[in-house]
């Protein structure tokens, strides 16, 4: 699997590397958002499946996949009480060291926590990888996933029998206010470009449910928007950016339109005259308690 971005713009060539890596400054800049938008509402399940682990007294053990700049375990270590061992997950070692250097210390009561790294294909986990593993995490992963590679990771988590927590997966819908005759067509467009080739975009988050169900786990899914106005001026002028570029790319025939459709949202934009909202979803995983899990 090849490390793919949400949002075209937002990503960096190298021109010695063997693929396109997540731009830092993108993911540093949508850290906040992300914070806000993920449901914190999942997290009362979560602690009562960790708290009832079937063998208790180590750390924590947690996979972040795709962790790009550690934002995922700077949000949830505070958030869950114990000590915890993340191991983060990567193609990128660029992105694995601004996560290493970032990564959290102390649980919420305290606790130490600490951190390792794992470059590799997160496309072929398996149940051995997770062998040990408490929970399973992982960030704006699942819409640029597969359908083959969504179903090989909630096989892996339900052998392993490891609770996922799997969040800000784009849902398709975007608001802007005030409203264009131009937004529904530009988000048709953008929704199409998400699910090129095999990628399920908007279509990922059915798609893990219906994968983690069948493997006999039980699935919450709750909404986690992104709630933009003016004090989020500079992400949402980097979000529009993208979005009408992956439209235009999708349809180049919107070219001269969305040209002059960004002109305009741009400057209301920094007039602190736009807000939108970007629907994402947040999915927990629970396997069926009797699984490996410790």
């Amino acid at each position: 699997m090849k490390v793919r971005t949400a949002v075209p713009g937002q990503r960096v060539g190298d021109p010695d590397a063997d693929e396109v890596r997540y731009a830092p400054q993108w993911l540093q800049l949508r850290e906040p958002a992300d914070a806000a938008a993920r449901a914190a509402d999942l997290l009362d399940p979560l602690r009562i499946r960790l708290a009832n682990r079937p063998v208790r007294g180590g750390d924590l053990v947690i996979h972040d996949l795709g962790c790009g700049t550690g934002s995922m375990g700077r949000w949830l270590a505070p958030r869950l009480d114990g000590a915890q061992h993340w191991i983060l997950h990567d193609r990128d070692p660029y992105l694995l060291h601004f996560a290493t250097v970032g990564a959290p210390k102390v649980a919420a009561d305290g606790s130490h926590v600490a951190i390792t790294t794992q470059r590799g294909d997160i496309g072929r986990l398996t149940a051995d990888a997770l062998a040990g593993a408490s929970l399973v995490t992982a960030s704006a992963l699942l819409d640029v996933l597969t359908v083959e590679e969504i179903d090989r990771l909630a096989a892996a988590c339900a052998a392993a029998g490891v609770p996922a927590l799997l969040t800000l997966s784009v849902a398709g819908r975007v608001e802007l206010t005030p409203a264009d005759p131009l937004d529904a067509e530009i988000a048709e467009a953008f929704n199409t470009h998400q699910r090129r080739g095999e990628l399920l975009g908007p279509d990922a988050i059915t798609a893990a449910c219906e994968a983690f169900a069948r493997y006999g786990a039980t699935v919450r899914v709750h909404p986690s928007p992104w709630r933009l106005g003016p004090d989020e001026a500079a992400l949402t002028a980097e979000w529009l950016r993208g979005w009408v570029g992956a439209a235009v790319e999708q349809r180049p025939e919107l070219a001269e339109r969305a040209e002059a459709y960004l002109d305009s949202r741009l400057t209301a934009c920094a007039a602190g005259e736009l807000r939108v909202v970007v629907h994402h979803s947040d999915v927990l995983a629970l396997p069926h308690p009797s699984g490996g899990a410790v």
